[in-house]
């Protein structure tokens, strides 16, 4: 018999600028994870073996992030020895993979109760340093088409006909709605101030946005992705010899309208029934469904579309059920093909801003988005949402909550 399951609590980290000025810096993933896991303990009372297992995302699995970090985060934090730790991998949906595993396990009666989430600090741990197959083996990546995420933005661009303006439309907005909802409080309840050993705050907001952002500072930025489809090493060659009915790739894309590399960590504590009653815990919202697609490895970030497809159809719902949308915001265009093919107006997607405002922790942002998306339909009394991610090498992931 399955079992409902139960967002209980959702905390994230600030998103601090992945560069070597940037305030989380000098935090290593495996503290900055831990720190996570401690508020997530204080805030909930999790005594003793209170949960089954620490689903853990992170992008670049080397290094410090290596070594199935989620068990060494489990160490370093206060949490019980007695409970393990499962490190994954989905890319960019990795800390929302980490929760929709952790609600399957609950529903199939696999423990009462877990932590998923994820971490990713991309100043400390560059994206690309796992030497990935698909990038670098040529037996892999010719046979694929594989191109960079950057000339994939803009092939979606190119291929459902979106404008620079209208991607720099869209990248004022998510500063003027992220610069809005801290203004107004809106990620009080969940945003947890970052400490160095000392106990010293270093960080207690989103450090990567630029509120002061115009269409005339956007304006002037160049193509970011141009000289590597143009020049060398001309993937924009690689892409026309995949979709020989596109003449040509308009580079739209560029640092204002494309995602922020940052740092930053986020958990999820998900439970059925009886783990909210023997831990005092009242259930914040039920996960309703999830889902996983592959697509298209090349064009590679069409993922959304249809893993929202699936995700209804599977669920005997339709797009109007549904009333908020965080899509993650890897590249303006992403967003805009999202809503292009639901018809899905504007003031339902990303209310609060997104990543390109203020940034894309790969191995966390998933776990981020339910718990904004949970945090915006508490505060608008809205009772449906769904959060999907665009996924590296062409997949997409989808989950839907829904109010108790």
């Amino acid at each position: 018999m399955t079992q409902d399951v139960y967002i209980y609590d959702a905390i994230r980290t600030p998103r601090g600028k992945g560069r070597k000025d940037g305030a989380l810096h000098e935090v290593t993933s495996l503290r900055l994870s831990a720190q996570t896991l401690n508020a997530l303990k204080e805030r909930n009372n999790l005594e003793g073996h209170a949960v089954e297992d620490v689903i853990w995302g992170n992008v670049t699995q080397v290094m410090e992030q290596g070594g199935c970090l989620a068990r060494s985060a489990v160490l370093a934090s206060d949490l019980d020895e007695r409970i393990p730790g499962l490190a994954i991998n989905r890319f960019c949906a990795s800390g929302m993979e980490a929760v929709n595993l952790a609600a399957n396990q609950v529903k199939g009666g696999a423990g009462n109760g877990y932590i998923a989430g994820g971490v990713e600090m991309m100043g400390r741990v560059a994206m690309g340093a796992d030497g990935a197959a698909i990038a670098v083996d040529p037996t892999l990546a010719m046979e694929k088409y594989f191109v960079p995420q950057g000339i994939s933005a803009d092939i979606i661009a190119t291929e459902f006909g979106f404008t620079r303006d209208e991607a720099d439309q869209l990248a004022m907005q998510s500063q003027q709605r992220a610069a809005r909802a801290w203004e107004e409080g809106r990620f009080d309840k969940s945003v947890i101030t970052v400490r160095d050993q000392n106990g010293l705050a270093i960080l207690d907001r989103d450090e990567y946005m630029r509120p002061q952002t115009d269409m005339q500072s956007l304006g002037g930025l160049n193509p970011a992705f141009q000289q590597m489809g143009e020049v060398m090493p001309g993937f924009d060659k690689v892409a026309l010899m995949k979709y020989p009915h596109l003449e040509r790739i308009d580079h739209i894309h560029h640092a204002g309208n494309s995602s922020g590399i940052v740092d930053g960590a986020a958990a999820v504590l998900i439970g059925n029934k009886e783990f909210g009653e023997q831990h005092g815990l009242k259930p914040r919202a039920r996960i309703r469904a999830t889902a996983k697609i592959g697509t298209d490895p090349t064009i590679m970030l069409t993922g959304p579309v249809p893993v929202t497809e699936k995700i209804l159809k599977d669920n005997g719902m339709t797009i109007g059920d549904i009333d908020l949308f965080e899509v993650n915001e890897a590249f303006a265009a992403v967003v805009l093909r999202f809503m292009q093919a639901f018809d899905v107006d504007d003031s339902k997607v990303n209310v609060n801003g997104g990543g390109i405002a203020m940034g894309h922790p790969l191995g966390a942002t998933g776990a981020m988005i339910i718990g904004i998306l949970l945090d915006e339909m508490e505060r608008a009394d809205k009772e449906v949402g769904l959060a999907t991610l665009c996924i590296a090498s062409g997949m997409g992931a989808a989950t839907i909550i829904e109010r108790v």
